[in-house]
């Protein structure tokens, strides 16, 4: 670095020493002092020129880098009479610490002992918070070889010694000005996420409202579905139990026929409600303890038709599912059932699988006409008539584990027998 001394017939406005001129008007040349170190000028006082942060909170933080005292206070001097608040540091160690006060520039000087201008950039380029702060290099060089190095470790701007104090306030107020827009940026970005993070959480609460609220409202559609099935038939002594045992029956055959989990519960809630038309049925017919008529058996069959014009025109798609199999789970395979004598599989899947569930169930439990026959023989009878009343391959499925219908037979088969029903309980899960 070269010593202070006067300038030679003074080129106007040149520091020999500092390269330090304020930007100011002049009148006469004249030598002025920064604590005893003499700095030559062309001429006039140095006069603090109004700055970009008059305008901001606070005057903007430079950090000055300079391993040699003089150099450190003169710049101190210079831009401090720029407005700026001026840090020093004498080495990169402690311009690295110095980076935490939230410094908005640094000027440093290339050729220093120990870590040097261009490893304190790569290390402050490599800073996590501090990491974008402008840099200007003071180099003595201005070589393209020692610029090419500065921009590779991330120097925003040079200076070469000496120099002009017009040039170090330009460069200052141009890398401080982008400086104050890239933290506007920044904190109109942390702004933004702040009101996503609160506009999601609200969402988040709200989904989780409409989700309960939907939940609740499906739950009280499920709900009235069973209190119209127990209604319709609320004269058989076990209504509860064999409303759960169609739904579980079907549910399991579902299941086995590999349906997506949508079907399987739809197929659940909707097949209790197979025979809901018989609430359009004469007691003195549907609680007759012997055979029909032939009269009486044409009433009978009409209630497919009923419970279909009962369920039809739901937007709800277990009651659509109802309305299907309420009218035609006693179709028959072979084409031989009612009410339009169907066969294969024209007759829909939810009636196919309700046909078989609802067979079983009325031969395995008491009815006013005659006892209950044991589940062998039930299931004899159903893999006699698979292909001719029933789907072959929904036979298959029912009887793959006769053990899972044993356990459903078993489970439900008291329920509500002799007993008062509940229509306060939902659905057993």
């Amino acid at each position: 670095m070269l010593m202070p001394g006067l300038m030679t017939d003074g080129e106007p406005g040149r520091l020999e020493s500092y390269g330090a001129m304020p930007s100011a008007a002049f009148e006469a040349p004249r030598q002025i002092q920064f604590d005893s170190i003499p700095l030559t000028m062309a001429g006039g006082e140095a006069r603090a020129e109004p700055c970009v942060t008059d305008c901001l909170a606070r005057p903007k933080r430079v950090l000055v880098v300079d391993d040699q005292e003089c150099m450190r206070v003169a710049m101190e001097r210079v831009l401090g009479s720029l407005g700026y608040q001026i840090e020093v540091a004498s080495d990169g160690h402690e311009a690295l610490a110095k980076l935490q006060l939230d410094v908005d520039l640094v000027v440093l000087d290339a050729a220093m002992p120990g870590m040097d201008g261009f490893q304190l950039t790569r290390s402050i380029r490599r800073d996590q918070h501090h990491g974008d702060v402008p840099i200007i290099m003071l180099t003595g060089s201005g070589s393209q070889k020692d610029r090419l190095r500065a921009v590779e470790a991330g120097v925003n701007d040079f200076v070469t010694k000496p120099f002009e104090i017009n040039e170090i306030k330009l460069r200052s107020e141009s890398l401080l000005g982008l400086k104050e827009a890239t933290d506007a940026l920044k904190r109109n970005g942390a702004d933004l996420e702040r009101k996503v993070e609160e506009r999601t959480t609200a969402l988040r609460g709200a989904l989780e409202d409409m989700v309960a609220a939907q939940r609740r409202t499906q739950e009280a559609h499920l709900d009235t579905i069973r209190r119209l099935v127990l209604a319709a038939e609320y004269k058989h002594r076990d209504t509860a139990a064999h409303i759960e045992r169609i739904g579980r029956y079907c549910e399991m055959i579902a299941q086995r026929l590999k349906l997506s989990p949508g079907e399987i519960e739809i197929l659940r809630y909707a097949s209790p409600m197979h025979d809901v038309g018989k609430i359009g049925i004469p007691d003195g017919i549907l609680m007759k303890p012997g055979k029909l008529s032939g009269h009486e058996w044409q009433i009978m069959r009409t209630h497919p038709a009923i419970g279909a014009h009962i369920l039809r025109g739901s937007r709800s798609p277990v009651m659509q599912a109802g309305e299907v199999i309420a009218l035609t789970h006693h179709e028959k395979w072979d084409g031989s059932g009612y009410p339009a004598g169907i066969s294969g599989e024209r007759i829909p899947l939810y009636g196919r699988i309700c046909a078989v569930a609802d067979v079983f169930d009325a031969l395995t439990t008491n009815r006013e006409y005659r006892d209950a026959l044991s589940t062998e023989t039930v299931c004899n009878m159903l893999e006699s008539e698979a292909g001719r009343h029933f789907d072959p391959q929904i036979v298959q499925a029912f009887l793959e584990d006769r053990r899972d219908v044993e356990r459903i037979k078993t489970e439900f088969e008291e329920a509500g027998a002799g007993e008062t029903v509940d229509l306060s309980q939902g659905w057993r899960s």
